[in-house]
């Protein structure tokens, strides 16, 4: 094992107004206080009662979803914890994923494709 699923994250339009939505359906406190996120105008996260925590992530030009329309396709993203960003860097490339965006050294999450294309994040500590 790698790493433990931090987050789903969500594109959207309005972070807030989604989180909204989903607490209304699901329960549970937006934007509590957690040292693994800022929350701000572009990020709002959603701590479910039972357990997972959505987030929430102003995209510029949303284009929503049309399922089943492969030209709009599904936008999400999974957030992998990981205890050393750079071994997990290491072992995610070893099983097939492709690096999008490794960012600065200081900042403490890169991006991911798997080998379907799909991204996701590991986040190491802060």
């Amino acid at each position: 094992m790698i790493g433990t699923l931090e987050c789903t994250v969500l594109d959207c339009p309005g972070p807030r107004r989604l989180a909204a939505f989903y607490q209304a359906l699901l329960g549970g406190e937006v934007d509590r206080p957690d040292p693994r996120w800022t929350v701000s105008d572009t990020w709002a996260t959603l701590h479910v009662p039972t357990g997972p925590v959505l987030c929430f992530q102003a995209v510029a030009d949303h284009r929503p979803p049309r399922w089943p329309d492969p030209a709009h396709p599904q936008q999400a993203h999974l957030d992998i914890a990981v205890p050393a960003l750079e071994a997990a860097h290491l072992e995610v490339l070893a099983l097939g994923a492709t690096a999008l965006d490794v960012g600065a050294d200081t900042r403490p999450w890169r991006v991911y494709a798997d080998p379907a294309g799909h991204p996701f994040c590991l986040v190491g500590p802060a």
